[in-house]
């Protein structure tokens, strides 16, 4: 039996972390736009629970 020369050459361990790595790259813009995110609600989640503590001592 012969093989098909219609199939391609099997994917070895190199070739995949290429892939990882240009996908890794690919996908920096929208990580550091999550991380921009969530950097942003930490700090007003943060002032608004200083707000609540402050309100909550002047009463």
């Amino acid at each position: 039996m012969r093989d098909s020369p219609g199939l391609p050459a099997p994917r070895t361990a190199d070739t995949r972390t290429k892939r990882l790595g240009r996908w890794a790259v690919r996908q920096r813009r929208a990580a550091a736009g999550h991380l921009l995110r969530g950097a942003c609600y930490g700090i007003g989640t943060g002032a608004v629970s200083l707000l609540v503590l402050w309100i909550q001592e002047r009463l």
